[in-house]
């Protein structure tokens, strides 16, 4: 699936309020659905880009031999999923990045559906 639609699919994830795909060498987005005022999805995703690149310093420091398949962010009120693609899919840097309301989401049901839109996405 392309873009737009691995991103609408992500929007029907019970409790989505947001989603975006982003490149995180260059901090930009490549798409992004939902948001508002409230959430301003361009900059969560150039902010969540040092996120995963401060993990992956960790990562690399430690001497781990290991990938990471998702970051979670819980905070009151929402959840933010951060799902790295896979590297055979053009993924090399990008992830999807879901902010989820809490109250109405279930996070295991929400990640094995960023997986699942992982695997079909083509970018």
């Amino acid at each position: 699936m392309n873009i737009e639609t691995a991103l609408k699919e992500a929007m029907n994830i019970t409790g989505a309020l947001g989603v975006a795909l982003v490149d995180y060498d260059s901090g930009m987005s490549l798409g992004s659905i939902g948001g508002g005022d409230w959430l301003n999805l361009e900059v969560a995703a150039a902010g969540n880009t040092e996120v995963v690149r401060s993990k992956q310093r960790v990562i690399s420091a430690l001497g781990l031999n290991d990938e990471i398949e998702d970051i979670l962010i819980t905070l009151h009120r929402q959840y933010h999923l951060i799902r790295l693609l896979s590297q055979g899919k053009r993924g090399d840097s990008l992830f999807l990045y879901l902010v989820l309301d809490r109250e109405r989401a279930n996070l295991a049901l929400a990640r094995h559906s960023l997986k699942a839109i992982e695997a079909d996405l083509t970018v």
